[in-house]
């Protein structure tokens, strides 16, 4: 198993708020690791802040008495980047999984080609009324 050399979560209703609270994370994040490259840093932030923003933007609630949360774990290893970015009590992702091109003219499926140029991977996977987006990024530490 991979050693951990820092790691920060959040949890909470999908909000505006919650994305300054994720930024705050990966604010803490780079100051416990501190070795991982300013532009490794600089990428994965904007790929997590985008997957979180998505999630405030476009999540859905399964049921209409439980609001969305918004979780966030992310984890720093000798030489990956990796957060769980997760929709939790939400409704499955509306339309396909594919992101768009600059010449598309709808806005759909932008954040995810921008996400996907920024990190190494993404996963996406669908448990228990929960979507997780997996953003791993090689990192040069």
């Amino acid at each position: 198993m991979t050693e951990v050399l820092a790691q920060r979560s959040f949890r909470g209703l999908s909000t505006a708020e919650a994305i300054e609270s994720v930024h705050d994370e990966l604010d803490g994040l780079w100051n416990d690791a501190p070795f991982v490259q300013a532009m490794d840093q600089m990428t994965f932030t904007t790929a997590v802040i985008e997957s979180a923003s998505n999630i405030v933007q476009h999540a859905l609630p399964a049921k209409a008495q439980r609001p969305v949360e918004l979780g966030v774990d992310i984890s720093v290893q000798p030489t990956l980047l990796q957060a769980r970015v997760s929709a939790f009590y939400a409704k499955p992702p509306f339309g396909p999984m594919e992101p768009g091109t600059p010449d598309d003219e709808s806005e759909s499926g932008r954040g995810l080609a921008l996400i996907e140029a920024l990190v190494t991977t993404v996963t996406f996977e669908r448990q228990d009324g929960t979507n997780t987006w997996i953003l791993s990024k090689t990192s040069q530490s």
